[in-house]
């Protein structure tokens, strides 16, 4: 079944390109300037994926997600503008399944189109179609968590991420093996990894700020504990990540002192004298040798 992809840019130029590549790549393709217009158009018939741009005349992006995603799970790719880390996880925040940043590629815009859509297509495979932790439950096929008998309200990629830690209980990835493992990418921003465990966070755990079933294990990365080894958790987490905006992650204590820097995902993934992910294990001050 061909696939429909609605286009939200006012940039008729940039909207003539990605429309044109989405259609050669086999999409079913539609054309919205504004956002009242897209939501017009995605009442009307909702389309399997929306490209959105944020910025947009009268309303902006991040409001049109926010009431796409309250009408329905539809699958979002943003387009925003290089530099704009803050919109991007805002972005991520809401509900965007995945951004790709202007200038960008026509080709690279469609594969994450096809990816987001492959995600959301095809449940992750498992050897059942029912997994437990704890209270958590997921039905596979069904599309569909719980959490203590109630509904879980997650994104396609939160969905993905619950799926696989829940297939690996005890063992620890790193944000890079998350982003191949889970989603399939080879590149990327690694602080999209830090935004999605701390929004499921928010749903899986009694108090985020305290987390104590998917857990940060310094200098290696993220692990979702059993439930009887809830208590011992917080004595071996005891620091947290940064989070994807550059502050203290406010689902981990802080820092202690001496280690303290800037977050790396404050600079970007590969920008020289950016301090090292606390999940690396790496030195966090850049050489200082002449």
């Amino acid at each position: 079944m061909t696939s429909t992809v609605l286009v939200v840019d006012d940039d008729p130029t940039v909207a003539e390109v990605v429309v044109d590549y989405l259609r050669r790549a086999g999409f079913i393709t539609a054309h919205a300037p504004d956002g009242p217009t897209a939501l017009a158009m995605a009442e009307e018939s909702l389309p399997d994926l929306v490209v959105l741009d944020l910025m947009l005349p009268g309303m902006d992006g991040l409001e049109v997600c926010r009431r796409l995603r309250r009408r329905a799970p539809v699958p979002v790719v943003m387009l925003t503008a290089l530099g704009e880390e803050s919109d991007r996880v805002l972005g991520l925040e809401i509900g965007a399944d995945d951004y790709v940043t202007k200038p960008f590629s026509p080709r690279e815009l469609v594969l994450r189109v096809r990816s987001v859509l492959r995600r959301v297509g095809a449940a992750p495979s498992t050897a059942t179609d029912l997994l437990r932790h704890g209270d958590i439950e997921i039905d596979v096929a069904a599309h569909r968590a719980t959490r203590a008998g109630r509904e879980l309200s997650l994104t396609a990629r939160e969905f993905d991420l619950l799926c696989f830690l829940l297939q690996h209980p005890g063992r620890v990835f790193s944000r890079e093996e998350l982003m191949h493992e889970v989603w399939g990418w080879s590149f990327g921003d690694r602080s999209t990894v830090t935004v999605h465990v701390r929004r499921l966070r928010e749903k899986i755990e009694d108090d985020p700020a305290a987390p104590r079933t998917l857990v940060t294990v310094w200098g290696v990365g993220y692990r979702l504990d059993a439930a009887e080894a809830a208590d011992s958790v917080r004595s071996a987490d005891p620091v947290g990540m940064a989070d994807a905006a550059g502050a203290a992650d406010p689902a981990e204590p802080p820092r202690p002192a001496d280690s303290a820097g800037p977050a790396d995902s404050a600079l970007p993934a590969h920008s020289p004298g950016a301090t090292a992910d606390p999940a690396s294990g790496a030195s966090p001050h850049p050489s200082t040798r002449p």
